[in-house]
């Protein structure tokens, strides 16, 4: 009998994202969907194109309206996720989309969102290499509490995290540039994401450290190995609807060549079936991984300048949010790991 799904934030980016997935997953059937200032409208007026849910009427968000569901995703902004979570019961799988239990670190908190710190949960990366050599999914297994981790975070994390848990790249000069596109900042209005300010530009935000992701990132690489984890991080919107293109560099180890970064990232992905790592010489696109629960990779090595170069790419709607809340559910509820969630891309 599928599991009953509640949906908070359903109107929402990442809220419709998840809704779509979940619509054609086998095991999930979702019940109840939520929202704020379009509470009482049907859900088919946010999302015109899901067309199997348009029986839903969105309802308030609140935790009366999430009760006596075996599953509830919250896509909600940070800080508000916090606020329902402690008065939902602790045997329902509940799976935050938000930041507000990612970090476990009261004073990055503090320092890159402030308002009340509610406490860190099961990381929602499975494909994390931590420094021993075992995988984050493991703590997935039977968990009752999952933080999706942030896209910009997962597009950084899983491009650099093998040569970090090698020991063949440093960590204390990293530096990512990213190409995002205006869905990851969601749907309210912001006048820098307006179509009219986007079309033949691009832009920079969250720049000189600011960025909240970064407490994020350096968190996953100490997981991985790293100590004194220092990143140069600088987004910059690009005239996509969805997507993430992201461009790290590192230095290298001493001694280490290409033969050793090419075999480290091997060895890290050649089981996962959402992290795919592309021949030599090979880069992504980030149109073929629109629609897909996947993260493509693509490494090289500036001899010159002594670094490891990596380039990833993943949907920021999908494995960037609900592609990997649905994933980590899956593990934790004992479903495969797979189940629900598309490989392939959509053609451009």
């Amino acid at each position: 009998m599928p599991l009953s799904v509640a949906v908070a934030g359903a109107s929402g980016y990442a809220g419709g994202e998840l809704l779509r997935l979940l619509s054609s997953h086998p095991e999930f059937d979702v019940t109840t969907v939520t929202a704020f200032t379009n509470a009482g409208q049907p859900l088919i007026a946010a999302h015109p194109h899901l067309r199997s849910l348009s029986h839903l009427t969105l309802v308030e968000t609140n935790a009366d309206n999430l009760l006596g569901h075996d599953v509830v995703f919250l896509a909600l902004p940070h800080g508000k996720s916090g606020e329902i979570t402690a008065q939902l019961p602790d045997d329902v799988l509940v799976v935050d989309c938000g930041a507000d239990h990612r970090l476990t670190n009261e004073s990055d908190w503090a320092a890159f969102y402030g308002g009340d710190f509610y406490g860190a949960w099961t990381y929602g990366l499975p494909e994390l290499i931590l420094a021993d050599g075992t995988r984050q999914r493991d703590a997935l297994v039977g968990t009752k509490r999952i933080a999706v981790p942030g896209c910009n975070v997962t597009a950084i994390t899983l491009a650099l995290a093998p040569g970090v848990q090698a020991g063949l790249v440093g960590v204390d000069d990293i530096v990512s540039v990213l190409a995002v596109g205006p869905s990851g900042a969601g749907k309210s209005l912001k006048p820098h994401l307006l179509a009219s300010e986007m079309l033949g530009s691009a832009s920079v935000y969250g720049v000189g450290g600011t960025h909240r992701h970064i407490p994020e990132v350096q968190q996953n690489l100490r997981l991985a190995g790293g100590t004194d984890v220092r990143l140069s991080f600088t987004p910059v919107l690009v005239p996509m609807a969805r997507g993430i293109l992201a461009t790290t560099t590192a230095k290298l180890a001493p001694g280490v060549g290409a033969g050793d970064i090419r075999q480290a990232w091997e060895s890290a992905y050649s089981h996962e079936p959402f992290v795919h790592l592309l021949a030599a010489g090979d880069f992504p696109r980030v149109a073929d991984t629109v629609g897909a629960n996947t993260a493509l990779i693509g490494i090289a090595v500036d001899e010159a300048a002594g670094r490891v170069v990596t380039v990833s790419a993943i949907d920021n709607l999908v494995k960037g949010t609900a592609g990997a809340a649905i994933q980590s559910a899956n593990l934790a509820l004992g479903l495969p790991e797979t189940l629900g969630l598309p490989t392939d891309g959509v053609a451009p």
